[in-house]
């Protein structure tokens, strides 16, 4: 038939389907009335509601009573749990009216001697406003200093035999702006204690841990408590042996949490949960301690320990991300940053090298009559203009410097082995590089033996080169191992200053700026 309920009219009554049998994944939950097919209606706004897994009333009429299924629906099975529901009408301290005999009680409760509570079973839905509880002793209000009302629970201090009696505790239900006052009566009788240990609650978490927590985070932790049925202990949390919500009554940042009741067939699962809505360095190290009748346990907050491969895996993504910067900062002004270094740090590693020149200028001879004006404009008075009267550097520039008779391979054997660059000026036409089409096989095995022997050559394209493949072999050489620089001026005043990007190009492949050889050396050398 079911689990029987005798309950009291015009009464606000919520019964939650708290038992269901193991289930898997998604879980259909669906109340019924007696044999109908009919559904329980989910309308919150209807006097008798389902609100998921809780069937409410309010409040409760005599029509009420019958047979309440609940049905529970997972992916495999479906499993029914029925309450037996029978409403009475009581009269609650009106000795001229007689009530049913077997509604002499709601709700009995033992106070055992000593310290002790009762509780006032009110049982509703997360969403239900349940506050305004008051304590009554045969239809009085407790006034006595000896009871301390803690929310749903009556702290009881010095039991004795005398606190046996009716007792009642009334509170407002609150939902939807609509206020149900509750009334349940309860039958007291007082025992001494039995410490036989299967009256002892058994506190499952905590268990005198510590929780790692960061300052200022919300913290909130559950007291989990199993006991038996008929038990009266009270449940709470203390801290420095004083009820949290005194401890705490003026800034409230610490609170003590309604309690919540399940019930399994050989006892009852108790919840009660504490909440930090700031937690602060003075609740570090300081024992919150979980009470339940003669059971306690604490937990301690602690700072986190600080996770060094954290902070590892933290500076070497800095670094790498430093390094990167770094890098491509001097990529990106690696010739500035060069010149600079040069300017601030003056090297002295060119006058002992035996050198004379900083560079040898080889350039063709083109057969077009406007390229060969600006191969020569380029060569003869733009290059000297810069690199020696604005940079200081020395070079000898083939068809300039040798003494007129010499021969020509006397002149490149001579005087290359005295420089410490080789500028090469190529034009696109490859005919045109006559230069070293018209030299002898010597003259071009010394050019060759040059480059194979490691001198630092600069590569100057007049115009752009596209193909190279008709260019001497030595010329592509020199392309893949030391690149080349575009000509970018237009051979007016503005592309004769050291400080464009071309020439700083072509500065940056000189050899750092010293001092050179003095012109009388220059001068016996030629002689």
């Amino acid at each position: 038939m079911g689990r029987p309920l005798v309950l009291i009219k015009n009464k606000p009554f919520a019964f939650n389907c708290t038992l269901p049998p193991v289930t898997f994944g998604e879980v259909n939950i669906t109340w019924y009335k007696d044999f109908s097919k009919i559904p329980i209606s989910k309308n919150i706004q209807l006097r008798v509601h389902q609100d998921q897994t809780w069937i409410l009333f309010l409040p409760l009429t005599e029509n009420d009573s019958g047979l309440y299924k609940c049905v529970i629906k997972d992916r495999d099975s479906c499993y029914r749990i029925q309450v037996n529901l029978t409403v009475f009408e009581k009269y609650w301290c009106d000795p001229t009216r007689r009530n049913p005999p077997h509604l002499s009680d709601e709700y009995k409760q033992i106070l055992h001697v000593g310290n002790d509570s009762l509780t006032c079973h009110l049982h509703f839905p997360k969403s239900y406003i349940v506050d305004s509880v008051k304590w009554y002793k045969d239809c009085k209000e407790i006034k006595e200093k000896r009871f301390t009302p803690l929310r749903v629970m009556l702290l009881v201090n010095n039991v004795t035999a005398k606190d046996r009696g009716n007792y009642a505790c009334q509170a407002t239900l609150t939902h939807l702006g609509k206020r149900y006052m509750v009334l349940n009566s309860i039958t007291v009788n007082v025992t001494k204690r039995i410490d036989n240990g299967g009256r002892i609650p058994k506190i499952i978490y905590p268990k005198n841990n510590s929780i790692e927590v960061q300052p200022g985070s919300t913290l909130i932790v559950d007291c989990n408590i199993t006991d038996t049925w008929d038990n009266t202990n009270l449940r709470c949390w203390k801290v420095n042996n004083t009820l949290v919500d005194r401890y705490y009554r003026e800034s409230k940042r610490i609170r003590e949490g309604f309690e919540t009741c399940v019930s399994f067939p050989e006892h009852n699962l108790y919840t009660v949960n504490i909440t930090f809505l700031e937690v602060r360095m003075e609740d570090y190290g300081l024992p919150f301690t979980c009470h339940a009748g003669v059971s306690a346990a604490y937990i301690i907050l602690k700072l986190p320990v600080p996770d060094f491969r954290a902070y590892l895996i933290g500076g070497f993504i800095a670094l790498t991300v430093t390094t990167l910067s770094v890098v491509c900062v001097y990529n990106l002004f690696k010739i500035d940053i060069v010149l600079w270094y040069r300017s601030a740090f003056p090297s002295t590693r060119n006058t002992e090298d035996g050198k004379l020149y900083d560079a040898y200028v080889l350039y063709p001879k083109p057969q077009r009559e406007s390229q060969s004006h600006d191969v020569e404009k380029l060569v003869l008075e733009i290059l000297p203009e810069v690199l020696e009267r604005q940079c200081g550097y020395k070079l000898f520039i083939f068809g300039r410097d040798e003494f007129p008779g010499q021969a020509v391979a006397t002149v490149i054997d001579d005087n290359i082995k005295l420089c410490r660059r080789l500028i090469v000026i190529i034009v696109p036409e490859s005919l045109s590089f006559s230069l070293l089409k018209n030299m002898s096989e010597e003259q071009i095995a010394v050019y060759n033996a040059l480059i194979q022997d490691g001198m630092k050559v600069i590569l100057i394209e007049l115009e752009r080169i596209e193909d190279y493949t008709a260019m001497p072999e030595s010329i592509q050489y020199i392309k893949q191992k030391h690149g080349s620089i575009q000509w970018s001026g237009d051979f007016t005043e503005q592309s004769q200053c050291a400080k464009t990007k071309f020439w700083k190009r072509v500065r940056y492949h000189m050899p750092p700026q010293g001092c050179s050889a003095s012109s009388d050396q220059l001068l016996k050398h030629k002689s």
